[in-house]
């Protein structure tokens, strides 16, 4: 248990363009499965690699490279989007996303975009209301698809229609998505265990939770500001209190700023 919290610091560390993500997420699995032996996954996303090599060795367009994903990852390795129970914690631990074949849109992505990125395509994850899709080529030649639906693609009238879905709909008919940073897609699948942990009752796990991402991705406020929240249920003010302030060193939004603020001073005078 002390390599895998040795291992939790390191990646808090190591610089964003530096870290792989499916070692990463693999590793942040494993804090919840100790004696479990992380070889066999590493092959297992090795493999799917090698096939991809193999069935696509000439493809150099965005869409070549997305249909041997689908392919492959889709149709010889049945990993699909568990649409049967979709809260289910296990969709968002990579060991047991393995190990079932089934996830969340998050972690899928990440084994797809883990595998491009092997053979030195370029792939990266897309987070859209209330989803999360990934990117597959660059700025000149590059298309979207879905793992959580096998690898479908999305067109971009799709693409537009999620997008749409949000708060903050866009303002014409050209949709752009940044793709997400390493750090806030590791954030983004311990999140959803947190989440799913919280619904379940489980408050101290989910606080155990935010607590890893705060190790991990300091600089993701959502989760300082969600352990202030568990911690005030403990009635741990002062703790409350230090993961408020944690998280205005992290928020420029002055909006933002101004509740965090608020709110901490609330709790200083009570």
């Amino acid at each position: 248990m002390i390599a895998m919290d040795d291992n939790l610091m390191r990646l808090g560390l190591v610089d964003e363009e530096t870290i792989i993500l499916d070692e990463a997420a693999l590793a942040l699995a494993a804090l919840d499965h100790p004696e479990t032996d992380l070889e066999p996954y590493q092959a297992f996303i090795g493999e799917i690699a090698l096939r991809l090599r193999a069935v696509a060795p000439d493809a150099v367009t965005a869409h070549d490279r997305a249909d041997a994903l689908s392919l492959v990852l889709n149709g010889e390795f049945d990993l699909v989007g568990d649409r049967d129970t979709y809260d289910d914690p296990a969709n968002a631990d990579l060991i047991r996303v393995i190990d079932r074949r089934r996830g969340l849109p998050v972690s899928l992505s990440i084994l797809y975009v883990a595998a491009a990125r092997r053979l030195g395509w370029i792939a990266s994850m897309l987070d859209v209301p209330g989803h999360v899709l990934v990117l597959v080529g660059d700025s000149d030649d590059s298309v979207v698809i879905d793992p959580f639906r096998g690898g479908v693609l999305v067109e971009p009238d799709q693409l537009f229609t999620l997008v749409s879905a949000s708060s903050t709909p866009p303002k014409s008919d050209v949709v752009e998505v940044a793709a997400m940073p390493n750090r806030a897609i590791l954030a983004r699948l311990i999140l959803n265990q947190a989440t799913r942990a919280e619904e379940a009752g489980m408050g101290s796990r989910a606080l155990d939770l935010y607590r890893r991402i705060n190790v991990f991705a300091p600089e993701y406020g959502q989760a300082w500001w969600q352990r202030a929240r568990l911690e005030l249920v403990d009635h741990d003010v002062a703790g409350a209190r230090r993961s408020l302030a944690s998280m205005l060193e992290v928020t420029r939004q002055p909006a933002l700023r101004a509740t965090v603020s608020a709110t901490l001073e609330a709790l200083v005078a009570s």
